[in-house]
């Protein structure tokens, strides 16, 4: 460790405290030496000459040195006392790693508070929704038919839109390969037992979700960050009962109705493969889809549809009531609640082919 002591100008201004950073400067200085300042003859200095002895400072705090003033007097002493805590090169602080325990230990505590929220919310939603009603403590009626209107009837063209394009894609990628085995009229058969258990389902979710689920967190999201939620707390409503119970209810009563729209349309798509492409009748085509329409199929894909429409609409509430901070809290939260809408939609498709898979074989 060195000590390197340099004397100051009797005027330290612009000019004369750029010659002293110079001299600062061309010192070998290395980390743990000392620079000293003499500042016995100094009489005066401004604030510019203060700047270079803060330009100073930062440049010994780059090289991990330390700088230190003595027999500082009179005015100069005082500006010093002003400037004083620019020119103090603070010890870094040294951060310790977690370990690993702690890592897991803080994930599964917050993991943990998020779904006992989560938990909470659906138990209000679900009284909210079907008790209350039933013991006369209000709903709100006029808010379900607008929802209805902006969830269900306002999507039926993108729904119908994707399900057909999905269906076409399908019929044509199954008429390949059975086509070696001359029986491509059970594509009609695969149609529907694929639209009916799984895809009008799944792809009627996945468009709700990405349309309608990020809808209602942003709302939700941007009246938090508003203070509208507090506004209604502060009014005496349960915001339970008045956001989240009506956006419930509507979207059960509308996804199921989706499903049966994009079924239809899926179908469609396979048909005018079939029709036009393969040159199937359309009499013949039609009976083999029909034939092939099981009951089983048909109420796994509606509880599907049923069970996705209260992931959607729960996880997006929940997603929204959760946003912190401004406008970037909104758009992070969005984006989290379609994120999770479709892996949770996965995960519940995963548990109903299980069961149906050993129940119905």
């Amino acid at each position: 460790m060195s000590e390197f002591r340099l004397p100051c100008p009797a005027c330290l201004d612009k000019d004369s405290g750029g010659e002293l950073h110079k001299a600062v400067r061309k010192a070998k200085v290395e980390r743990d030496d000392a620079v000293v300042l003499d500042l016995a003859a100094t009489e005066f200095m401004d604030s510019l000459g203060g700047a270079r002895l803060v330009e100073i400072a930062d440049h010994l705090r780059r090289r991990g040195a330390a700088l230190r003033l003595e027999n500082q007097h009179g005015a100069v002493a005082d500006l010093l006392g002003v400037i004083g805590p620019s020119l103090e090169i603070s010890p870094q602080t040294k951060f310790q790693d977690n370990s690993v325990l702690e890592i897991i230990g803080g994930t599964a505590l917050t993991v943990g508070q998020e779904v006992r929220q989560f938990l909470g919310l659906c138990v209000e939603a679900i009284y909210w929704t079907l008790l209350a009603p039933i013991e006369r403590k209000g709903f709100r009626w006029g808010l379900l038919l607008d929802e209805i209107y902006e969830m269900g009837v306002r999507a039926i063209g993108i729904v119908c839109v994707m399900n057909f394009l999905l269906g076409l894609i399908i019929a044509m990628l199954s008429a390949k390969q059975v086509e070696r085995f001359g029986v491509q009229i059970l594509v009609a058969d695969l149609m529907m037992i694929g639209f009916a258990r799984e895809l009008a389902a799944v792809m009627t979710a996945v468009v709700v979700a990405a349309r309608t689920g990020a809808a209602i967190a942003a709302e939700i999201a941007t009246m938090k960050v508003q203070e509208e939620i507090d506004a209604l707390r502060g009014m005496g409503l349960n915001v339970t009962q008045f956001l989240v119970a009506p956006k419930l209810l509507s979207l059960v009563i509308v996804l199921p109705c989706l499903w049966i729209l994009g079924l239809i349309a899926g179908l469609a798509g396979g048909c005018v493969w079939g029709i036009l492409i393969l040159k199937f009748q359309p009499s013949i085509w039609l009976d083999e889809t029909l034939n092939a329409a099981l009951l089983p199929d048909l109420m796994q894909g509606l509880l599907k549809a049923v069970a996705f429409a209260i992931a959607i609409a729960l996880i997006g509430c929940h997603n929204g009531f959760r946003v912190t901070g401004g406008s970037r809290g909104v758009g992070l939260m969005t984006t989290r609640a379609v994120v999770m809408d479709i892996f949770t939609m996965i995960c519940i498709d995963i548990v109903f082919a299980t069961i149906f898979y050993y129940v119905l074989g």
